[in-house]
């Protein structure tokens, strides 16, 4: 096993270890909904201070249920971590191409180039732009 396959695997471990210690420990067992959002424990501690507080504005749209709010919070997660994947990803292909590049400017003599092929300069059209 490499080191970075060592590594990914403690902190998976970690990770699990860490959703499932507030369940292990009971946490939260003296309260009627343990897991609530901040939000709503937000909201409880405004009424519970100030029972007359009105808010400030109003949502732009309330889903249906609680289920459809869960949804859409999952789809926009899944989006951040898409467009998080999509820039590393572009991040770490411009770091290849560039190491790529310099290895060809370093080594003239290698009529294979960077790509490896034995042709030389028969390249095809899709390499060359």
């Amino acid at each position: 096993m490499t080191r970075n396959a060592k590594i990914n695997t403690l902190l998976l471990l970690l990770v699990a270890a860490l959703a499932m210690l507030p369940l292990a420990l009971g946490l939260g067992d003296d309260k009627e909904e343990p897991f609530a959002g901040a939000d709503a424990q937000a909201e409880s501690a405004i009424t519970e201070l100030k029972p007359d507080y009105e808010p400030w504005f109003s949502p732009l749209y309330e889903p249906p249920s609680g289920e459809v709010e869960s949804a859409l919070f999952a789809l926009q997660a899944a989006l951040g971590a898409g467009v998080l994947a999509y820039y590393f990803g572009v991040r770490k292909g411009r770091r290849q191409g560039l190491a790529q590049a310099a290895a060809a400017a370093a080594d003239p003599a290698d009529p294979a180039g960077p790509a490896g092929s034995a042709s030389g300069s028969a390249a095809s059209p899709a390499a060359e732009s």
